[in-house]
């Protein structure tokens, strides 16, 4: 995501391969409710966004993002080194066999079994075409940082799950993940349904500072796109 481009786009909606799905379905849920309520918020209060209170949220959102940028600037240039993995591949190979696993850094931390979720994870998803469908990245034609980071704990596709298990945090690897251990013919993506897709995952212990930047980007995040909406997030949700 372009720092630039603050629209819901549509490989945002991907909710449990990248950001808070939870997140966003509020965004939605919410913003229908003041459809359905004629202009007012459920608190019934007339939404409405000053263009002061715009600015906070965007200054906001600028910052915490900086900040998270410089901290996992070591992060990205490890992850980064490997971006020439990111090609096309054969749609119908990668959609008949298991998951495939390639290790490109072996991590020194904790060993992922199966069903652990408690990880945070700097990844980048592509379609067989080479074309990105999401992201940490800053920009997908030309990265020059991290900008989000996901929590495992949101839940992931099973292909994703099955991909990580013996991996050790810190480390990176490539997975393939057929259809039917991904979205399979529930939801569109790649072009069409029933597509194949690979993930580059770097899996990371949730510890500080890390743990606490991403927590506070995602609600600088979250409280811009509340705003879009014309719902003021901290007036609504007592925040």
């Amino acid at each position: 995501m372009d720092e630039k481009e603050l629209k819901t786009s549509p490989k945002q909606r991907f909710v449990i391969i990248l950001i808070a799905v939870v997140m966003l379905g509020s965004i939605i849920a919410s913003y229908a409710a003041i459809v359905i309520n004629g202009g007012k918020s459920s608190s019934g209060t007339t939404s409405k966004i000053s263009d002061e209170k715009m600015r906070e949220y965007e200054d906001d959102y600028a910052k915490k993002l900086a900040e998270f940028k410089s901290t996992t600037k070591s992060d990205f240039d490890k992850f980064y080194k490997y971006h020439t993995e990111i090609k096309a591949y054969n749609e119908a190979s990668a959609n008949s066999g298991p998951v495939e696993k390639k290790d490109l850094v072996a991590g020194s931390g904790r060993e992922l079994t199966d069903g652990d979720n408690d990880y945070l994870a700097y990844y980048v998803g592509w379609c067989a075409d080479e074309s990105i469908f999401d992201s940490s990245f800053d920009s997908d034609k030309n990265p020059a940082a991290f900008a989000k980071i996901l929590d495992a704990s949101v839940g992931m596709i099973e292909g994703w799950n099955t991909g990580v298990e013996g991996m050790k945090l810190g480390g990176i690897r490539v997975i393939t993940v057929p259809s039917t251990l991904a979205y399979g013919s529930s939801m569109e993506i790649c072009g069409g349904y029933n597509k194949p897709l690979k993930f580059m995952i770097m899996p990371m212990e949730k510890k500080e500072p890390l743990s606490t930047l991403a927590s506070e980007l995602d609600t600088a995040y979250l409280r811009l796109q509340y705003a879009q909406y014309g719902i003021d997030y901290d007036s609504e949700y007592n925040y």
